[in-house]
This record gives structure tokens, C-alpha cells and sequence, in this order.
């Protein structure tokens, strides 16, 4: 059984005790930036799904109620930027009225490998899948909209979320169909980035990800929106290349001026998500 809980109260009352250490992408700490940092999530991830079927896999989600938003977080670490800001946009979602499905892809021990299991027969579109990838592909359907958080790995998303779609966006489910199964779905992919917003590089780490994210992944598989979000200034400690390409790294921000930081920073991808949800949705 999964656990829906993985960032939830006594996860968070751990990171209230914790000191912050000088290791990147780990800022949570004690003392007053306490106050507005720590968001526990206590028992509201439970989602009721009901489905129709085909072959082992639902074909649609009946319980429109309320919308369900699908947030999948990539970092092996529970005190990390990443998974504060995964918990931030639990909170957000369910202050907006979705029901959010949670999932931590390390804490469910998800494994990034294709295997034989997974394609039986490439050819088969109805072909059975793996139990472990028709469980995530069930999940995947029950959600109107799937917001991932992670951070960036060389300009790219890490190993585990890219397994994941490899796994689960697998030919016959995801995409390969005339009439896509994910149609209608919306995406919001939220990238978190070491690099200064001044860095040249930001632009262009967005140019490779709408690319391959939007355009090679969520519109191939025929989504009907697509969003890419990166985050710069995710670092405690200023980094950015100079014009000869050099790397510089600034001294760490601390104090007052580290909580309005990563006040502003949270700000931001608030305002990511607002946008996205206030977005149009596109008709399937």
C-alpha cells in the first residue's frame, strides 16, 4: 500500500528540528523562518478513485466532484527545496478545491527501469503491463491535471522522474492511439535551478525544456496544455558564469535577507501555479 503521506505532519515536525546544514537545495530551518516555511500537511491526501475499465486500465475518471491534480515530486531528500515547495503546492491545490493525488516517487520505492514486464509485446496496444506501471497508469488517468516538481540535473529532469515516463507513458497507454487516453489532461512542469536569474543559461535551460518535456513528451502524447516553470535562484550561495564562462559563486545569503529570498522564491512558483490553473482549458 502507498503512502499518501510521505510529506505530512511528522515529516514536517522533523524539519522543524533539523538545523539547516550548508548542503545545496536543503534550506529548511528553525527559528523564525519556521514560521512561514513549514506547511504541515495532515491527512488530506486520501484520494477516492472510481473507474471504468478496459483491459486492466480505466478508461476515464468518474467522480467529477471536485477536479484531481496528480503532483509527482522527484528528490531523495524529504528536507530539500524540492520537497518543500512539492508540499507548498499540495497546500495550494487544495485551498483552490482539487483533490491532490501525492506522489513521491522515492518514497514509494518506484523503479526508473524498463523492464520485459512492462512491454510484453511492443506491437499489442491492449498488451497487459507490469501491476507496479498499471497502478501509476491508473493514477495518471484519475487526474484532470499533473504537476511535477523536481530539481534540474544538467539542464534536464532527474533519472527517476525520466523513468517514470518512460515506464508509464508507455506506447498503447500514452501515446500510439488515434484518440489519445490522456487527452484533455494539463501539465505544469515546475524545475527547480541552482543558476541566478541573470545567468545566461536560464533561457536556454527553458528553450530545452519546453522542448522536450512539452513538445516531445505531454503534446505527443496528446495533452492539451503544457507548461514549463523553471525556478532559478534555488541555491543558498549565488552561482552564475561570467562572460569568459567561468563559474562564480556568491557568498550565502543568511538572515533576514535568506528569508525574504526564499519568501520571494515561494512566491513565484505560487504565482506559476495560479496562472496555470487560471489558464483556459483547452477542449479535448
Amino acid at each position: 500500500m502507498r503512502n499518501d503521506r510521505s510529506f505530512g505532519a511528522n515529516t514536517a515536525q522533523q524539519l522543524t528540528q533539523r538545523v539547516h546544514g550548508s548542503t545545496v537545495d536543503e534550506f529548511l530551518s528553525t527559528g523564525g523562518f519556521r514560521l512561514w516555511i513549514v506547511y504541515p500537511i495532515t491527512g488530506v491526501l486520501e484520494t477516492q478513485r472510481k473507474h471504468h475499465t478496459s483491459g486492466g486500465i480505466p478508461l476515464s475518471h468518474n467522480d467529477t466532484r471536485r477536479p484531481t491534480a496528480l503532483v509527482v515530486v522527484s528528490h531523495h531528500r524529504t528536507d530539500s527545496l524540492t520537497a518543500h515547495i512539492a508540499r507548498r503546492t499540495v497546500a495550494q491545490l487544495e485551498a483552490t478545491g482539487h483533490r491532490v493525488d501525492l506522489l513521491d516517487l522515492h518514497a514509494e520505492g518506484f523503479d526508473p527501469r524498463m523492464n520485459v514486464a512492462d512491454q510484453p509485446d511492443w506491437n499489442d496496444r491492449e498488451k497487459p503491463y507490469s501491476p507496479e506501471v498499471e497502478d501509476h497508469m491508473r493514477r495518471v488517468l484519475a487526474a484532470d491535471l499533473i504537476i511535477t516538481v523536481f530539481p534540474i540535473y544538467w539542464a534536464y529532469v532527474p533519472a527517476l522522474l525520466k523513468g517514470w515516463i518512460d515506464r508509464v507513458w508507455n506506447y498503447g497507454f500514452a501515446y500510439g492511439r488515434s484518440k489519445s487516453r490522456l487527452a484533455g489532461k494539463r501539465m505544469l512542469w515546475i524545475g527547480l535551478a541552482g543558476a541566478t536569474a541573470d545567468d545566461a543559461i536560464i533561457p536556454a535551460i527553458h528553450t530545452m525544456l519546453d522542448t522536450q518535456l512539452s513538445g516531445g513528451i505531454a503534446y505527443y502524447c496528446g495533452l492539451s496544455d503544457s507548461k514549463i516553470a523553471v525556478l532559478p535562484d534555488a541555491e543558498e550561495r549565488p552561482q552564475r558564469l561570467d562572460s569568459a564562462g567561468n563559474l562564480e559563486i556568491g557568498e550565502a545569503i543568511s538572515g533576514a535577507a535568506r528569508d525574504t529570498h526564499y519568501a520571494d522564491f515561494e512566491r513565484k512558483v505560487a504565482d506559476h501555479i495560479t496562472n496555470f490553473l487560471a489558464a483556459d482549458r483547452i477542449p479535448a
